[in-house]
């Protein structure tokens, strides 16, 4: 069962290729592999989910897909008895995995327990001034609140332009109007990738209204480099400020300190800065080094 487009994430994995392309491949992106057959039923249902989420997640996982049948001694090794069974590989080793077909929402969830995100797609090539276009500074979010409050009042029965507005209002730091205007969407858009990324921003400046300043928080680590309360709150400042790199690492020296410390905080602080952080790249690249401190 071939994906049904072709996809630079989605690839057939055999004994030949195994090493290079599943254990090598893990070492630096998740790799989850579909153990499947042409006859069996579930396979054909689960298949299309797996390989539609690998197009959407674009690169933040690889899906191999391993035919049973033909690859019967990859099958043995994992010690497959049912199928379809799928493992997520991470550093070169299974770190999780599930037997029979789960519904998209629960695959989801799965992919999120590992802190397995959807990327933003690359740019596309552009015909003409391409180059010039992508190069071209952000519009002025203060310019863009202004536009989309237009835009709102001329059409009010647009909600996706209220979405717009409000994640326009976070930029300008306009917290709480972004968060009744987001409380307002219908359920549709309250699930909207956006919609998430929003309120994960809310999250970070709702933390910092009564937090100190990031110089105090820097005195206080310097002190006491295990603060991890100190750490939480300055790489949230970092974030908030746009300095994504020193924020997320601000939380994955938490994770590195004490992964359980406030239930899990670190963690979660790390997943919630990952959608916000608009830098695929970075975002990859402190996933990985999450995924190795976590397996």
């Amino acid at each position: 069962m071939p994906p049904q487009t072709p996809s630079p994430h989605v690839f057939d994995a055999t004994a030949a290729n195994f090493e290079s392309e599943v254990l090598q491949k893990s070492l630096q992106t998740p790799v989850l592999i579909d153990f499947w057959a042409e006859w069996c039923g579930p396979c054909k249902a689960l298949g299309p989910i797996l390989e539609k989420l690998a197009a959407e997640y674009n690169g933040a996982f690889l899906l191999a897909k391993v035919d049973v049948d033909s690859e019967q001694q990859l099958a043995a090794a994992f010690q497959v008895r049912s199928i379809p069974t799928v493992f997520l590989l991470v550093g070169g080793q299974p770190v999780d995995g599930f037997p029979g077909a789960l519904p998209e929402g629960q695959l989801r969830e799965f992919l999120q327990r590992h802190g397995i995100e959807p990327a933003p797609p690359a740019l596309a090539g552009i015909e003409g001034d391409g180059a010039q276009a992508a190069a071209a500074p952000p519009p002025d979010p203060h310019a863009e609140v202004q536009r989309l409050r237009g835009e709102v009042e001329a059409a009010p029965d647009r909600d996706e332009l209220k979405l717009d507005l409000a994640l326009a209002l976070l930029r300008t730091g306009a917290a709480a109007e972004a968060e009744r205007l987001l409380d307002a969407l219908p359920a549709n858009l309250a699930t909207d990738d956006r919609s998430v990324q929003a309120r994960a921003r809310l999250g970070f400046a709702a933390l910092l209204q009564e937090a100190p300043p990031p110089d105090a928080l820097e005195a206080a680590i310097a002190a006491d480099p295990g603060d991890l309360r100190a750490r939480h709150l300055l790489g949230a400042h970092r974030i908030v400020a746009g300095d994504a790199e020193a924020g997320l690492e601000q939380f994955l020296e938490m994770l590195k300190r004490d992964a359980g410390y406030g239930d899990g905080l670190p963690k979660r602080a790390l997943i919630d800065a990952f959608r916000v952080v608009d830098d695929a790249a970075l975002v990859g690249r402190y996933r990985r080094r999450m995924a190795s401190l976590l397996f």
